[in-house]
């Protein structure tokens, strides 16, 4: 999941938490750039601002009691306590108190460089980059790394994560992992920017991708360990062969000389989160692609970030596909939802092209009351949009091949949409303050506005001046024109398995209210958001394939002492200190866990877990934090264990092999790398109860 914004011990120029080569090696340095969306659509903060300040005012501010919640740190030496407010109040936040799967002591705000659990958890390392996952992959050896061992190791940069059972494998489940992006200047001893090396590159588009590894569990601890060399064991890179499906396949925007027939494009790049669906297969979102491709010159380029020069790891030295000034369309090729199925290492993954093409953070399913997917997608950039799409095609149960082939093209027909939302205050009373509306709430309604229908015979545009194929593959300007609503950096979307609210969670906009952007309204309530917030979406009538729906704000991050901040209604004396909402996934109990990116609070970014329903809806408590550098992402929360992805450890202004600014995993005189990390209780319990 991401942009990038200046992280403890960074300059401070960076907007939005993260450290300068955290921009550069993720999003393209996305944030100093124009923003891409000029239209003039409503500002989704402005919609919100209101009625968050309306309620923050009338709730008062309470100032939070600093808590010693120490948790169990593992793996870095220790650093000094966060400065901002650090924890919730003894009284009520720990132990047998707290709404149920959330009863645990919360990890109080910090910069360890560790994973840092509550008091009775435990936790592992299951996996690093650079372990050998297949038939024939070397250890690992950073002095020595090759495109060839890296295509049979577990990636870089984890991010989405996926569990799914393995019928007949008592004790074991496959985990697919996405691999975002790479840090060339943590991964490679002396590397020079300006003039890296063939092996270098190819390196690094083999970390890319996705991994699926099988692993087991001790079920006496709750530690998982992989199952190396397991035959459904796969990696896909940046390299490996992909089909474009749906409506825009075969399109003449998606041909190049490479690929004449616009179907077959190789590798996936910048996977951030995703989800998996009721058939069995996993969704991945490519999201900041543009960064990739140099020298774009058409508007559409400019639309979606795509800079006029060379880019910052110069991948189009190497292979001309990386340069549109040679190849126009391959671009074009990236930017979709892929599907891939784990359970058949044979098979050739997909990209969706009827979900749309934009920087997909995340693609979650739900099913109708007949059968039909709806996937909810978000457009991670400030002042884009938020998407559904809404298949035509019933799933259809059952393992045999004609079945999976049935499911497999469930996500290419269908209607996409794209979201407008209306606040229900006068405009006089959004000041960007964050202060409450006159009438108390912040809430409205919403429309999704169809954007274009593919169906088994063609496809239909619901755009002015846009074919199908345009509205699909430049599906950013399909929303302009339709007057969606700007949103701050939609991230994760999640529909509640409890109750079908949806939760939509938008991390921050440091341009909100500046000279030239949009200012805050009722749905996104502060200008200047450099917290983020989460909206609650309540389709009408229950129904998944509504057109309409209400929404309100469920939380306003930030500091609790911080009146524009807000948490459902419950007290703000007794929850943890939140900001930048990320990742978002739910418990067995109907909570709400949020990963968080770019802490601007001074503490480590972490996990949290928030009761969306009863006495407690709005208790929101820390569960963890990931070491220096990190971003926690791909949370997984099972009854007896909660799994996140360390990414880009010691990813610090100035950071190198040389100088590392982290020690995690594996502590001093080791390379940094990231991982992912299992926590269970000591107890062998399930988690928070």
């Amino acid at each position: 999941m991401r942009k990038l914004l200046p992280l403890i011990g960074s300059s401070g120029s960076h907007p939005g938490g993260r450290s300068a080569l955290t921009c550069r090696f993720r999003c393209g340095d996305a944030c100093f750039h124009a923003v891409p969306n000029t239209s003039a659509n409503a500002y989704v903060g402005d919609v919100i601002a209101d009625a968050l300040s309306r309620r923050s005012v009338m709730r008062a501010a309470a100032v939070v009691t600093v808590a010693t919640a120490a948790g169990t740190a593992v793996a870095g030496p220790g650093a000094p306590q966060a400065s901002a407010a650090e924890a919730v109040t003894a009284a009520g936040a720990g132990g047998s108190k707290g709404a149920r799967g959330l009863r645990f002591r919360p990890v109080a705000p910090n910069t360890t460089d560790a994973v840092v659990v509550p008091d009775g958890y435990r936790q592992n390392v299951v996996i690093r980059w650079g372990e050998p996952i297949l038939r024939g992959a070397p250890a690992f050896d950073p002095e020595h790394q090759s495109a060839a061992a890296q295509a049979g190791q577990f990636g870089y940069n984890n991010d989405f994560l996926a569990l799914l059972p393995l019928p007949g494998e008592r004790g074991r489940q496959l985990l697919v992992a996405n691999h975002e992006y790479t840090d060339e200047v943590l991964m490679f001893r002396g590397y020079d920017p300006e003039n890296p090396t063939r092996d270098q590159v190819e390196v690094a588009w083999a970390a890319h991708g996705l991994s699926a590894v099988v692993v087991e569990e001790d079920r006496r601890t709750g530690r998982l360990t992989p199952v190396t060399r397991h035959h459904l064991n796969r990696r896909v890179t940046a390299t490996t062969e992909f089909r474009l499906t749906g409506p825009a396949a075969g399109s003449a925007l998606l041909r190049t000389s490479a690929d004449p027939t616009g179907r077959k494009v190789l590798g996936t790049l910048n996977n951030c989160s995703g989800g998996t669906t009721p058939w069995g297969t996993t969704l991945h979102g490519e999201e900041n692609f543009n960064q990739y491709f140099a020298r774009g010159s058409r508007d559409t380029d400019k639309r979606y970030g795509i800079g006029t020069g060379t880019t910052e790891r110069k991948w189009e030295r190497f292979d001309k596909r990386f340069d549109l000034a040679q190849e126009p369309n391959e671009v074009h090729r990236f930017g979709y939802v892929v599907e891939f199925d784990p359970y058949d290492p044979d098979s050739t993954p997909r990209k969706h092209t009827a979900l749309g093409r934009f920087k997909h953070e995340a693609a979650t399913v739900r099913l109708t009351d007949d059968g039909r997917p709806v996937v909810y997608t978000g457009d991670d950039e400030r002042f884009d949009y938020f998407y559904k799409f809404v298949g035509s095609k019933r799933m259809r149960k059952g393992s045999s091949r004609a079945v999976r082939e049935h499911n497999l093209s469930l996500l290419d027909e269908g209607t996409l949409y794209v979201a407008r939302l209306t606040g229900d205050s006068p405009a006089a009373d959004i000041d960007g303050t964050g202060a409450l509306p006159s009438d108390g709430e912040f809430d409205g309604s919403g429309t999704w506005i169809p954007l274009a229908t593919a169906t088994a015979d063609g496809a239909v545009s619901h755009v002015e001046g846009m074919t199908a194929e345009e509205v699909f593959v430049f599906t950013r300007l399909a929303g302009d024109k339709a007057g969606a609503t700007k949103m701050d950096r939609p991230e994760d979307i999640q529909p509640s398995p409890h109750t079908g609210k949806v939760y939509v969670a938008l991390t921050n906009n440091s341009n909100r209210g500046k000279n030239g952007y949009a200012a805050a309204d009722e749905a996104n309530p502060r200008n200047a958001n450099k917290h983020g917030h989460i909206l609650e979406l309540t389709e009408r009538r229950g129904r998944a394939e509504s057109t309409s729906f209400a929404w309100s704000l469920f939380l306003v991050a930030g500091d609790p002492a911080d009146p524009a901040t807000y948490f459902a209604g419950f007290p703000k004396d007794r929850v943890s200190p939140i900001s930048c909402p990320d990742n978002v996934a739910f418990d067995p109990h109907g909570n709400l866990w949020i990963s968080t990116d770019g802490n601007q609070l001074g503490s480590h970014d972490g996990l949290f877990g928030v009761a969306t329903r009863g006495e407690r809806r709005g208790e929101l408590k820390q569960f963890l934090t990931v070491p220096t550098g990190a971003e926690t992402c791909g949370p997984l929360v099972q009854d007896r264990r909660v799994l996140v992805a360390v990414q880009h450890p010691g990813e610090i202004d100035g950071a190198s092999v040389e100088k590392p600014a982290s020690t995690w995993p594996d502590g001093p005189g080791k390379i940094v790398r990231p991982a992912v990390v299992a926590v269970w209780r000591a107890d062998g319990c399930d988690i928070g109860v």
